[in-house]
């Protein structure tokens, strides 16, 4: 499977999906740390994927999501956004209901 195809796969195949710096336990930027954080604070599982561990993931992830920045976040699929959009969702209570979503599609 190539690359492209490899992150397809994990978006679709993980109902919630990070692309991050670094990994959970050791964040290499305040963004990925700062989505981490939140969805600490919400006890979710995840999947997550070191875009700093191979520069073409970075690459291909965003011409998948035609999203620049890093974190990326998907849940169900579908991207949520960066850490600004993450954090703003969480502030305003929105996040929560987005990630309620997961467990009901996993059942």
């Amino acid at each position: 499977m190539d690359l492209k195809n490899q992150i397809i796969n994990d978006i679709k195949s993980n109902p919630i999906m990070l692309f991050m710096k670094g990994t959970p336990e050791m964040p290499m930027c305040g963004f990925s740390n700062s989505v981490v954080q939140v969805l600490k604070h919400y006890g979710v599982e995840y999947k997550s994927t070191d875009v700093l561990a191979d520069p073409e993931i970075r690459v291909k992830l965003s011409e998948y999501s035609n999203w620049p920045t890093i974190p990326q976040l998907f849940v169900n699929g579908e991207l949520i956004g960066g850490a600004d959009i993450t954090i703003e969702l969480h502030e305003k209570g929105q996040l929560l209901d987005i990630l309620d979503n997961t467990s009901e599609k996993s059942e």
